[in-house]
């Protein structure tokens, strides 16, 4: 683009020395003038239209997710304890602090009672602002209790409103993105439509609300947008630091609300790292982006009460070693091919040097062991030893954090949307590898740069950080079912653009001899077009099923828990059980609990597996003062979880605790050889039989087809 600003300008000073070519170009000049005015006027046009297209699908994804949500509960209708425990395991944990801040005397008195809670973990008291990423819960309940809505709208729906509210920012962001790839906006109407009806493996808004994801996906889409078109060339000052501010401002949305925004944007910083190694991102602005990172993780580490899990973090490790190890290599980006990966090769090691270096030492500093769960899990997943470690096991054996399961692909082909998106990052890769060795090479020969012209044009900075973006995230989802979403709402951004970019099939119809602009421009609107008809001509009937069935939220036995605790348990009550039970008992009850779902803490995990051992082979005496110790008034036994059978032998939670223990498991199967037969039988099994050995330390107090309450006794 500048060789040819630069022709014309010599080709206007030559003509201004001769008068009579001057002359002669008068008219069209004029028409230049004309068309250039006119090129200006449709394309302020079609952003405003491209605009509009984008807000109205946003808030059509809005309405939809929020619909199917009314449906599929009758929202609306249900009692407020049915709505609460519809908020399942920890979604009902993060939702009871919004609900805690509404029902206090004051904000201050809110606040006081987060900073000091004393009934979230019993016998002890924490900083829930510190220990959980609830400012948004914290944000959303001071909004509603200063705006003049609250004869209009019950609390609970400014809150499930304005989750669904921000599927409007998350679709329009990525509709932006996929616009900014491809030149036309006709590329996010198409990402946006694929994220909508490939809505089973996009999002899960719908039904788990409160998730932390489901607050912080949205900012990120929106800071990948803001990196794609930071990542334009020519851009203003002005501009660059206003798209700078954005991806800031993201960053720091995104870290505030979740708590494994350290793990994504470390995939994010690869990503970087990679691209900048290869010479494919301008260096200056790769390292506004660590610094970003940097600067934006600290500012939630201050507003967490300086969490050391945040300080501890890989991510503020790699980026201050990547920072450290280019200012030893000065020369790292000069030389020949066989210079550049010696001194490439020497980069990563060091890197990997530093990283390991400040991250072992910020931890022994802090004495950290937050996140070694994460890790023991990671290193089990990956087959680096097999291992007994219950909070290890207990990650492997849920099926979110499995393998991606082959039916999601047959499920995403169905849309066409796995199909192109496979052709298109083939495509992508083998031109950004020729790419990748020509940088690295350094060569000027003209029959190089001939045959990979078309490479350059095809990936530009945004492309290719688009690219590796969704290469890394891909393997995450390929690994850990879970975190999907991260990636196949950004494969219909990457398909949409492929589908839509002049240079894709420029570069394909050249390959095969068959390149016009003219057939370039046809191509790249009708294929589109066609695609959007075929999946509006198949799954336009579906969704319009989908929004017309109405069912209606059944769960009696919860509904009864939770009224019997509320109506004769004092306010002040210790209740023990599992995690995923517990969060609905304090959101519902606001009773006091002895652990809960939110895991990032190792004194809660050890106190987690401690409470477990009521399904486990266990003698009364131990369970009995094993719940003492954390203060327990009353237990609550689950027969889904005693008798469990959802998952095989090896993977309920009562195996998982007997290997833990290092006795032989339920069942027919084989046992490790060291496992030994217990000296006791189940505590969950044997307790109701009534026994006396059991009577005397636990009275029954409450009982229906699915829950066991106890009561324990206080002897002195």
């Amino acid at each position: 683009m500048t060789t040819v600003r630069q022709r014309r300008v010599g080709k206007g000073t030559e003509a201004a020395e001769d008068q009579p070519s001057e002359e002669k170009n008068v008219k069209p000049d004029g028409k230049t003038l004309s068309d250039h005015t006119g090129g200006k006027l449709w394309n302020v046009l079609s952003v405003i239209v491209g605009g509009i297209v984008a807000i109205s699908l946003g808030l059509l994804t809005s309405v939809y997710v929020a619909t199917l949500h009314e449906n599929d509960l009758w929202f609306s209708n249900i009692k407020e304890v049915e709505r609460e425990i519809s908020f399942r395991t920890e979604c009902g944990l993060y939702y009871s602090y919004y609900k805690q801040m509404i029902q206090a005397a004051s904000i201050q008195q809110g606040l006081h009672g987060l900073v000091y809670d004393n009934k979230t973990e019993s016998v002890r008291t924490i900083n829930i602002l510190e220990r959980m990423n609830v400012y948004q819960e914290v944000f959303l309940s001071i909004l509603y209790r200063i705006l003049p809505i609250q004869q209009y709208l019950e609390p609970v729906y400014f809150y499930i409103y304005t989750l669904f509210g921000l599927q409007a920012v998350y679709v329009i962001a990525l509709y932006v993105t996929s616009w900014l790839l491809s030149g036309t906006w006709l590329s996010g109407l198409l990402a946006a439509c694929w994220y909508v009806t490939n809505r089973i493996d996009t999002t899960r808004v719908e039904f788990t609300i409160p998730l932390r994801e489901n607050w912080a996906l949205p900012f990120f889409a929106v800071q990948i947008a803001a990196i794609t078109y930071l990542l334009r060339t020519h851009l203003q000052p002005v501009q660059e630091r206003l798209t700078l501010m954005a991806i800031f401002i993201a960053t720091f949305l995104f870290s505030l609300t979740w708590q494994f925004n350290q793990f994504m944007m470390l995939i994010q910083a690869l990503a970087l790292f990679i691209l900048d190694c290869f010479d494919m991102l301008p260096t200056a602005k790769v390292t506004w982006l660590y610094i970003i990172q940097i600067s934006g993780l600290l500012l939630v580490c201050v507003l967490q009460f300086f969490n050391s899990m945040i300080l501890g973090s890989l991510l503020l490790s790699f980026n201050a070693s990547v920072l450290i190890a280019r200012t030893i290599q000065k020369n790292l980006k000069k030389g020949g091919l066989l210079n550049r990966l010696v001194q490439l090769i020497l980069h990563v090691l060091l890197v990997l040097c530093f990283t390991l270096l400040i991250n072992k030492f910020i931890k022994k500093i802090l004495n950290l062991e937050s996140d070694e769960h994460i890790f023991k899990f990671l290193k089990a997943k990956f087959g680096f030893g097999a291992t007994r470690d219950f909070d290890a096991n207990l990650y492997l054996c849920e099926e979110a954090f499995g393998l991606l399961p082959l039916n999601t692909f047959s499920r995403l082909s169905d849309t066409l949307l796995f199909c192109i998106y496979v052709f298109v990052l083939f495509l992508m890769t083998v031109v950004a590898v020729i790419v990748a060795f020509r940088n690295l090479s350094g060569s000027n020969q003209v029959q190089l740069m001939e045959k990979v012209e078309e490479c350059t044009i095809t990936l530009k900075p945004d492309a290719a950080y688009n690219l590796i973006h969704t290469v890394l995230f891909g393997c995450l989802a390929l690994s850990t079912m879970r975190m999907k979403y991260l990636w196949t709402s950004h494969m219909c951004v990457f398909a949409s653009f492929g589908l839509c970019s002049t240079e894709i099939w420029k570069l394909i119809l050249k390959c095969i001899h068959l390149y016009t602009s003219r057939r370039t421009h046809v191509i790249k609107y009708s294929i589109p077009i066609i695609t959007l008809l075929y999946i509006s001509y198949k799954f336009w009937p579906g969704i319009m099923d989908e929004l017309s069935e109405l069912r209606e939220f059944y769960d009696p036995d919860t509904v009864e828990l939770m009224n019997w605790i509320k109506s004769n348990t004092p306010n002040t009550a210790v209740f023990a059980g599992s995690m995923q039970l517990l969060a609905g008992v304090k959101l519902c009850t606001g009773r006091t609990l002895t652990n809960h779902p939110h895991y990032e803490d190792k004194n809660l995990r050890e106190r987690t597996k401690q409470i477990y051992q009521i399904y486990a082979k266990r003698s009364a005496e131990d369970v009995y003062r094993i719940l003492r110790s954390f203060g327990t008034d009353y237990v609550i036994l689950e027969d889904s979880i005693c008798y469990e059978r959802r998952h095989s032998r090896g993977c309920r939670l009562r195996d998982l605790l007997d290997i833990a223990n290092g006795h032989i498991m339920d069942g027919l199967g084989e046992n490790e050889p060291d496992l030994k037969p217990s000296l006791y039988p189940r505590f969950c099994e044997e307790i109701k039989k009534n026994l006396p050995s059991y009577t005397v330390h636990f009275t029954r107090v409450f009982q229906n087809k699915t829950f066991h309450v106890y009561k324990l006794a206080k002897h002195k």
